[in-house]
């Protein structure tokens, strides 16, 4: 089995927010109410006349010791195969103790109010047909078929790069290991497979 992972190059990112529009798309993240799986913050830094903008992509960080797997009353968040960190949403409570699990802000609640609008959108193709936590999966539907994730595939900036973390010969494995890329806070102890080139 893969360990997948991502890495996101910073110096590359314009702040296009093509993945998120994206995702929003392959994923029917529900965008009528400001909430995606992948944000890109826009960060302004230093102090006039010296200041500059920054791009930050974030979204779920599937850790290798993810709070919102202990923690999860229902095992409703479970990992897959892969390593990635999914949500089973008929067994989800939509409790909202992953949420608070998280340290990255990588969940949000697919309310019932964004259930009807995404029925109303989707008709019978709706993905999301119950009240539950929603977040990032790695595209895995996309991933099973041999795509990439739909953020990656779409980035005109090529700043996103997925792959096997333990596949020696993939490029994320390559900057991961050259410690080229790494993870945006490992101070948090969560072990992210997300990765960021500053």
């Amino acid at each position: 089995m893969a360990r997948y992972g991502m890495v996101i190059d910073l110096r590359t990112c314009v702040g296009c927010q093509a993945c998120s529009a994206a995702c929003a798309t392959e994923n029917q993240t529900p965008y009528w109410s400001d909430k995606w799986r992948t944000r890109v913050l826009d960060i302004e830094k230093g102090e006039y006349p010296n200041t500059g903008r920054h791009f930050v992509p974030t979204i779920c960080m599937h850790c290798e010791e993810p709070a919102c797997l202990t923690i999860c009353p229902s095992q409703a968040t479970i990992r897959d195969e892969n390593g990635s960190i999914l949500v089973n949403y008929d067994t989800c409570l939509g409790c909202k103790a992953c949420m608070a699990a998280c340290p990255y802000g990588a969940r949000y609640v697919y309310d019932k109010n964004d259930v009807a609008k995404n029925l109303e959108i989707h008709g019978e193709l709706s993905q999301h047909n119950v009240v539950h936590i929603d977040k990032c999966t790695f595209c895995f539907d996309r991933v099973e078929r041999g795509l990439e994730p739909a953020c990656v595939a779409t980035c005109p900036a090529k700043a996103r790069i997925f792959g096997d973390l333990d596949d020696p010969n993939s490029e994320v494995a390559k900057l991961v290991a050259a410690g080229i890329a790494k993870p945006l806070r490992p101070d948090l102890n969560t072990k992210p497979k997300v990765f960021y080139i500053y």
